[in-house]
């Protein structure tokens, strides 16, 4: 073999090598792909995935499905070589890690939030749901946080029910506020609670009052909330799921157990979104891959935040119809006109 020749195998080989270390080379990206679909109508893992007690309720069909996006986790280092392939793929995204998992923050931490959202997000869909099914809902007043250093702290916890302060009873957050406030900073305010860990009890709280820094008004160190208190018991049974996006699919699968006939008159309808109190859906992530997850499950139907349409619309999958949505009462109607045939859809267009 010539030298000339030689150098060239050398130099090749060389080359190969570094394409081979730079292509599985980490990168700071994490890919999102469709994730599983749950009928929020159906069962799983043996349970109702909604369980209504203490109330009647009525036989439904069709699917109703919530729809989930799959990520990859925290720790995984991802290869250049394999964020390219998902660049590629039309049925997978890649996306800066940091923009799942803030540096700030470790993995648990997120799964923990992604959990209490999934949690807030049930207790909108309830809220939302009994509003259109126009049955009344008792509002207590309860403790939301409690500021690290403040004078309530160790004596007042996150999910304690106000009941009176000073003996005056508590119907609003703002009465809190109003009620400490009489006080001066160094005073003694009384707080009746109901407590978060021995529900069914009375207690009396005594805390005293600390100052305001930017304008010396007393003040305890807590933020007011609302506890919706249903009438009947429901009950959402799902597990490892994350997030708030769920939120519309629940509340429609309340109102659909909780009404004469069915919504979906049989039909395969899907979709995505989160959920106030008024019944306002809003905007989520990942509309993409649930779109896509939704029609490989079978939905013809997918219900699809306003604010996410024109995304959804750019990669819809074949068969499935994109039905734009705001409000929980536009999803109602969407699936009237879905069940009955009669009337037009708002569909999402790119």
């Amino acid at each position: 073999m010539s030298r000339r020749t030689a150098t060239l195998v050398v130099s090749g080989l060389l080359l190969l090598a570094l394409a081979c270390a730079v292509l599985f080379a980490p990168v700071p990206y994490a890919e999102l792909s469709p994730g599983p679909t749950y009928n929020t109508l159906g069962d799983e893992g043996g349970r109702p995935v909604i369980e209504i007690s203490g109330h009647e309720t009525y036989p439904t069909s069709g699917h109703l499905n919530m729809t989930t996006v799959s990520v990859t986790n925290k720790s995984y280092d991802m290869p250049l070589l394999d964020a390219l392939a998902g660049w590629v793929k039309g049925d997978a995204d890649v996306v800066l890690k940091k923009s799942l998992y803030p540096d700030d923050k470790s993995a648990a931490e997120v799964e923990r939030e992604n959990a209490e959202e999934f949690s807030s997000s049930q207790e909108h869909a309830k809220v939302a749901a009994f509003a259109a099914l126009k049955i009344p809902i008792e509002k207590q007043v309860i403790v939301s946080t409690v500021a690290k250093d403040a004078p309530a702290l160790g004596k007042l916890h996150a999910g304690d029910i106000i009941l009176a302060v000073d003996g005056a009873p508590i119907g609003r957050t703002e009465d809190v506020a109003g009620a400490i406030t009489k006080h001066k900073a160094g005073e003694s305010v009384t707080l009746t609670v109901d407590p978060a860990d021995a529900r069914g009890t009375r207690r009396d709280v005594q805390v005293v009052t600390g100052r305001a820094e930017d304008d010396g008004r007393a003040l305890v160190g807590i933020t007011p909330g609302i506890l919706p208190k249903f009438p009947f018991k429901v009950e959402i049974h799902l597990e490892d799921v994350g997030g708030p996006s769920a939120g519309m699919m629940f509340a429609l699968g309340i109102v659909d157990k909780l009404s004469p006939g069915d919504l979906t008159g049989g039909k395969f309808v899907a979709g995505t979104g989160t959920i106030d109190d008024a019944g306002k859906v809003g905007a989520i992530g990942g509309i993409q891959m649930k779109t896509i997850g939704a029609r490989r499950q079978g939905a013809k139907y997918f219900l699809t935040p306003k604010a996410n349409c024109a995304a959804a619309a750019q990669t819809r999958p074949g068969g499935l119809t994109l039905v734009q949505v705001e409000t929980l009462d536009d999803a109602l109607k969407a699936l009237e006109t879905i069940r009955t045939g009669q009337g037009t859809l708002t569909e999402c267009h790119a």
